[in-house]
């Protein structure tokens, strides 16, 4: 019979490459892409490649302020990922972020424009953060509960709290707005800075220290405690999780609370340390974005360090070549597009090979020692 051939490309699973190999990987989809967006850069604008990248990097990097402003943003993107970090490690899909950040500010403004002339500042301030944490437990507490008392899907559930979040948000702008008619709140206690956080050095010095301080804990939490591990088994396997006596309604809520206060707490942190105003675009995305943050550094606390500052600095530099050379912003969110492709894409082939077509494997003759020795003719088999 003719041989079989195999296809022309078949994939096989990798076994766990060293680190160096994976990185290696790593390091070669990035050295793509960047020749991928010089073509695309020179093919459709003509620019010298290596002056727009020059240009992303000042973007992000260049100056005192703009090496502030790319931490700020760095940090307030690892707080969200780590706050929809343990959720994800329990496979519980939570795309609610953008709204238990919005609730989280919503009750951090409340108690700033309320409390503001009642309680003195280091009152206000531990009144604001509680309000904020308690506000994100309970918003993400809700889908939780749903989710392990009636297994409800979690993920549109938390999706569509997003839109009630914003609403809420969007109703009591117009409660709040100052001046009446503008449709917005303005600054916060502009004048008394009443349950502002204070200013360390620089403004957003406080809230680098708080998230790295978060992300230690973290990692620590996730890695090394009881708690952490539970998350493990019951995303691994929830049978498996009550099998070994562990209540996985229990962690299932225990979990969202955790994950929605910390995004509470990355509200309090924008609205009472960096913006000190309320809109219904105060998240800016950032809670879808930051899934993509987890993901990359596969849920693990210190390496979403790398990952969010990547997107921080794809986000300011795009926006800086738009500027410096005239061109439409969406330019800038094509080469972020291209190299997050290849470094997504990349975690594909650290996981499989591609093999070119071969001829099949024969199936291996069975040794003659492992062959039954048949019975000698006109004698029977001997059974004991």
């Amino acid at each position: 019979m003719p041989e079989k051939k195999a296809p022309l490309i078949h994939l096989t699973k990798r076994k766990v490459l060293p680190w160096y190999a994976a990185w290696g990987i790593r390091l070669a989809a990035i050295v793509a892409a960047l020749i991928v967006c010089a073509i695309v850069t020179t093919v459709t604008t003509g620019l010298d490649p290596l002056s727009v990248y020059s240009t992303m990097f000042s973007g992000a990097f260049g100056t005192t302020r703009r090496l502030w402003i790319t931490g700020k943003e760095t940090a307030i993107l690892l707080c969200i990922s780590l706050a929809l970090t343990p959720a994800f490690r329990m496979w519980f899909w939570n795309l609610g972020g953008e709204g238990q950040i919005l609730i989280g500010a919503l009750a951090t403004a409340a108690t700033m424009i309320l409390l503001g002339t009642s309680l003195p500042g280091p009152a206000l301030i531990a009144v604001g953060i509680i309000a904020a944490i308690a506000a994100g437990a309970v918003w993400a507490l809700i889908p939780a509960v749903f989710k392990a008392k009636w297994n409800t899907n979690e993920t549109l559930f938390t999706l569509m709290m997003n839109y009630v979040a914003t609403q809420l948000v969007a109703y009591y702008v117009i409660v709040w707005e100052v001046p009446k008619g503008s449709g917005t709140i303005g600054i916060i206690n502009q004048k008394s800075e009443a349950g502002w956080l204070p200013v360390i050095g620089n403004r957003y010095l406080l809230l680098i220290l708080v998230v790295a301080v978060l992300t230690v804990l973290m990692y620590i939490y996730l890695t090394y405690s009881k708690h952490g591990y539970e998350i493990s088994v019951v995303g691994e396997s929830e049978a498996t999780a009550r099998y070994v006596g562990i209540k996985v309604e229990k962690v299932i809520l225990r979990t969202m609370l955790l994950s929605g206060a910390i995004c509470g707490l990355t509200g309090y942190l924008m609205v009472a340390g960096t913006d000190h105003t309320l809109t219904t675009t105060l998240a800016g995305g950032q809670g879808f974005t930051a899934v993509m943050v987890a993901w990359l550094a596969k849920f693990n606390p210190i390496g979403m360090i790398f990952s969010s500052l990547l997107i921080a600095f794809l986000s300011r530099g795009s926006g800086e070549i738009s500027t410096a050379f005239g061109l439409n912003h969406a330019f800038g969110d094509i080469l972020t597009g291209i190299i997050l492709f290849f470094i997504i894409g990349c975690e594909f082939f650290i996981n499989y090979k591609l093999n070119l077509r071969g001829k099949a494997p024969k199936e291996p003759a069975r040794p003659a020692a492992e062959k039954a020795p048949a019975a000698p003719e006109g004698k029977e088999e001997s059974h004991v």
